[in-house]
């Protein structure tokens, strides 16, 4: 098995090192670099190329979502870039949100466990997003509280004044339940489908959305709404 290759970037120094011990500590997951500020963590990852960043939000000059962003958008390797996951506390929630625009994969909170963390970058590095259990609502329906200096457009979106509009109305339903942080298992057991069949139409949604992660289609369900305005309907079409 290929270990996932993860640099770590955040200003404490006893932080890095507790992240540090846990990575080597385990077969599966290496720690190939250390930054302590976000323009660090950009060349790092940069010269590095991990598989996964582990990414302070607030760090002194840039910041994590700045670099975040300048990550993503600004990778100058063939693809794959890096997927970034974001570590906050719970009064960190603007910047949190921003991260996801940036491009974040997702984000886990600092007091996590050791195998909660380690099961985060595999999940990230997998290509899924990863939203901390019981906050990802609050945080995400906070949305619009995010100061407009921290917000940056998501990638791969292309403009459209309605996105949304691409989509099946069953579509939009899985789309509200991935937006209320739910399993590809419980938008099955609700909306009466098979988990292949979530599966599906989660990437369907990607795709004709123009989004990375479900993080992000999370991001854009709440800013728009839609949670508002889908109720499931008996008898809904396949879509």
């Amino acid at each position: 098995m290929t270990a996932v290759r993860v640099l770590i970037a955040d200003d404490q120094e006893l932080v890095r090192a507790a992240l540090r011990v846990m990575l080597d500590r385990r077969a599966d997951l290496e720690a190939v670099g250390e930054a302590t500020d976000g323009q660090q963590a950009v060349a790092a990852a940069f010269e590095l190329r991990p598989d996964v960043v582990l990414m302070d939000v607030r760090m002194p000059g840039l910041t994590g979502v700045e670099a975040t962003r300048r990550i993503l958008g600004d990778w100058p390797h063939p693809e794959p870039r890096p997927r970034v996951l974001v570590l906050t506390t719970f009064d960190l929630d603007e910047y949190v949100h921003a991260a996801l625009r940036a491009g974040a994969s997702g984000f886990l909170l600092k007091n996590a466990s050791p195998d909660q963390l380690a099961d985060a970058i595999k999940v990230v590095a997998a290509g899924k997003a990863m939203l901390a259990p019981g906050v990802t609502e609050r945080l995400i329906g906070a949305f619009a509280a995010i100061p407009p200096a921290l917000l940056a457009e998501p990638p791969h979106r292309d403009g459209a004044a309605d996105p949304l509009s691409r989509l099946t109305r069953r579509e939009l339903e899985v789309l509200v339940l991935v937006a209320k942080g739910l399993s590809n298992a419980q938008i099955a057991k609700s909306l009466d489908l098979t988990e292949a069949g979530v599966k599906s139409r989660v990437n369907r949604i990607l795709t004709r959305l123009g989004l990375e992660n479900r993080v992000q289609a999370a991001v854009l369900a709440h800013e728009s709404g839609l949670l508002g305005k889908i109720r499931r309907q008996p008898g809904a079409a396949p879509g």
